[in-house]
């Protein structure tokens, strides 16, 4: 069967879940009521369906690739971008006084879960323009907002942005590129750029990328790099396009998947670019933009999850093979023990991950109003961007042993799941780094959103004895357990914090995700599909955070227990 977008499901987690309710209450969002978001989600899921899943296979068989100095797209995409952005999908959460929605980021996450779904290459474009949107709506000038706010939002232009360089991945304040000012206040850009998602392409009329640079006075490090505008082709006043700029992709990345986004190697002669936010600043405006691609790549795990989650499930519930073990059986391998273990898997923790993700960006909207949930968001995004990713890349494996040697065979479409899903674990931040900021600075308030969030978790659980005891039970022990973890991880020295960072992490995920479970299964009932899925994660994959916990306590003694000599291998 196709890929069929989860609106019912996400529509769920953001009315039985998630605070999304209290989202809606708020002035700025006074018109998403609850027929609008059903509205939003039922247009949102037929796109990602109907329009950008049927490419998704073709765009991994054909991708985009470069030719006389100009991207082509893969077969298909330019008519599917048209319906993305004439449906105003790109400009969805950007202010209305530019003529974007003004959408909650939580519905304009589940939107994006979808796409991500349907076809995780092309989903890549709309994220990053939206990023460049907020940032611009943040830092930039009056000027630069209103000549490029309402072509980006409307998708006539689209957005990236170039922080990473050969000589300067995730330590971005090493990099060489180079600003230098010009008479007339715009700034000339020199220099490379690598790993650009859709850097070039055919879908817009032009390309606007977000730089960052180094002004000749500016320090060493990040706190001497500014952020400037330089488009493809330079607008008029009137947001016509004049001359083309002194820019170029020069290469293509050769990429284990996601084959129909373009990822450029580009290259700036002397571009003009325009200043945005403050000299010496620009980092402070990146991170507004980085935030947003966080969560954003976060969603993409589970979009990748469910596809790859249903494709499976469909396959084991028409393969025939072996002898059932149980009454009733469908003659199938989803009989088979070993089948279910890995389908039920996949299943809860894309739910886990979702629901993660949906509770970030709710409290990220509700943070407009309350400090208290602004905290809980930005502790919440290395979580959801690290686990959810993790999650997709583990489910799209699950998923190919399911097909068993089919999954290996292209044609199935399995294999692309996992190699397109690998990548979301390393960018936007390596999940390593999200955890490292997860123990550092999201800790950095001696835990109070972090003690916060377990007590919403416990206080949940114990209103849930009620009805399901030894769930809530189960709950609320790991709760209080967590507590003691994050008590002794503030207690570390730094190198040790940072040696338990990933284990500490994904405990942290694997209690959040049982905390949702435990809200479905009270919300829709014991003997509910979700009420057994629910019994499921909490038996089986909660207590893994016991021994990730014991892991995050270890310090970093032994993982320097081998000498740098020692490490390489004669």
């Amino acid at each position: 069967m196709p890929y069929r977008a989860p609106a019912n499901d996400i529509e769920f987690i953001l009315n039985e879940i998630v605070d999304f309710d209290r989202v809606r209450q708020m002035p700025r969002f006074s018109e998403v009521d609850a027929d609008t978001v059903s509205a939003i989600l039922e247009e949102a899921a037929k796109l990602a369906s109907d329009v950008m899943a049927p490419l998704n296979h073709g765009s991994d068989q054909c991708g985009a690739v470069l030719k006389d100095g100009h991207v082509i797209c893969s077969p298909g995409f330019g008519d599917a971008y048209k319906e993305i952005a004439q449906g105003g999908w790109v400009g969805m959460l950007a202010n209305a006084e530019f003529g974007g929605m003004g959408l909650p980021l939580a519905l304009g996450t589940a939107v994006n879960d979808m796409m991500a779904g349907g076809c995780l290459s092309l989903s890549l474009n709309p994220l990053m323009t939206q990023g460049q949107i907020e940032a611009l709506e943040h830092h930039a000038s009056d000027q630069i907002k209103a000549l490029y706010l309402p072509k980006l939002i409307s998708g006539a232009w689209c957005g990236t942005m170039n922080l990473t360089e050969s000589g300067a991945g995730s330590d971005v304040g090493a990099l060489r590129t180079k600003a230098t000012r010009n008479s007339d206040g715009s700034y000339s850009i020199t220099g490379q750029k690598i790993f650009i998602s859709w850097g070039d392409h055919d879908l817009a009329e032009n390309i606007c990328h977000l730089v960052l640079a180094r002004l000749p006075d500016g320090v060493e490090g990040t706190k001497g790099i500014s952020l400037f505008m330089v488009p493809k082709y330079i607008p008029n006043a009137d947001g016509s396009l004049g001359a083309e700029n002194a820019l170029k992709a020069v290469s293509l990345e050769h990429k284990m998947g996601i084959h129909g986004s373009p990822t450029c190697v580009m290259e700036y002669e002397g571009a003009q670019g325009w200043l945005v936010g403050n000299e010496h600043q620009g980092m402070k405006c990146m991170f507004t933009m980085m935030n947003n691609a966080r969560l954003g790549v976060g969603v993409q795990g589970a979009g990748v999850a469910e596809a790859a989650t249903q494709k499976a499930t469909d396959y084991a519930l028409d393969r025939v093979q072996g002898r059932s073990m149980i009454e009733n059986g469908t003659g199938t391998i989803s009989d088979h023990a070993s089948v279910r273990r890995l389908l039920m898997t996949m299943r809860s923790d894309t739910f886990a991950a979702r629901s993660i993700a949906l509770a970030c960006g709710t409290a990220l909207d509700l943070g407009h109003d309350d400090a208290d949930q602004q905290a809980l968001g930005a502790f919440l995004i290395p979580i959801a961007k690290a686990f959810a990713t993790d999650a997709g890349h583990e489910v799209a494996q699950a998923g190919i042993q399911v097909h068993g040697g089919m999954g290996y065979i292209e044609e199935t479409g399995a294999a692309q799941f996992a190699r397109d899903a690998r990548i979301t674990s390393i960018y936007e931040g390596t999940n390593e780094i999200q955890a490292i900021d997860l123990v550092s600075r999201k800790l950095s308030d001696n835990g109070d959103a972090a003690f916060a969030l377990l007590d919403e978790i416990e206080t949940f659980a114990e209103a849930a004895r009620a009805q399901r005891p030894v769930l809530a039970k189960a709950v609320w022990s790991a709760a209080e357990t967590l507590r003691e973890g994050t008590e002794a991880m503030l207690s570390l020295p730094l190198n040790d914090r940072l040696a338990g960072a990933t284990p500490f992490l994904f405990a942290f995920a694997r209690v959040l995700g049982a905390h949702y479970h435990l809200k479905a299964a009270i919300a829709a009932g014991k003997d509910s599909t979700r009420g057994k899925l629910a019994a499921f994660y909490i038996y089986q994959m909660l207590p893994e955070y016991g021994p990730l916990l014991d892991q995050s306590r270890r310090g970093a003694d032994d993982l320097y227990a081998l000498s740098a000599e020692e490490l390489r291998i004669s």
